[in-house]
């Protein structure tokens, strides 16, 4: 069994998108003609063994709602929201709610943030991640940026004999 655990922020961002992003949360914001979630949620309804996708996140659980029903009719995947009492950031979501991610104790599971969007090669990831052996922990999927833009993002160090191992 396969999870995946969308973190969707909370109202007060999105700037780049104002004046819509008053009107609507950013993961609802659209992209392509969809919520820009549901993206995320496409890529991950494909993957084999696919249990359930939870988003995290301190948006308004009535402005998530509809569109949690919504797509998990339409994806045919377990959708849940978890609205967090105050925004808790990047980990502290994930530990909050790691009995509900842990529940049915899932072989892996996949920690996406609803503002990245790009072609999410999820499958190759998880056959990637068996292939190496159940030892590993993690596997990471980054891109490479320039120097200079580095510090905008987090960093990965690879190993550089074998490009896998980070350090």
């Amino acid at each position: 069994m396969v999870k995946a655990v969308i973190l969707v922020g909370g109202p007060g961002k999105g700037t780049r998108f104002r004046p819509r992003s008053l009107e609507i949360a950013k993961p609802l914001f659209p992209l392509a003609g969809r919520a820009m979630i549901e993206h995320h949620i496409e890529a991950c309804s494909k993957l084999n063994d696919m249990q359930e996708v939870i988003l995290i996140g301190s948006e308004p659980t009535g402005e998530m709602t509809p569109f949690v029903r919504e797509a998990s009719n339409k994806y045919g995947v377990n959708i849940t929201y978890l609205q967090e009492y105050k925004p808790l950031g990047t980990a502290g979501g994930i530990f909050h709610f790691r009995d509900q991610i842990r529940k049915g104790n899932p072989a892996s599971f996949f920690v996406m943030n609803a503002d990245v969007c790009c072609d999410f090669p999820l499958q190759e990831m998880v056959n990637s991640h068996m292939r190496h052996g159940r030892n590993d922990i993690i596997t990471i999927m980054g891109t490479e940026v320039e120097r200079a833009h580095s510090s905008l993002y987090g960093c990965i160090v690879a190993n550089a004999s074998n490009n896998n191992e980070v350090e």
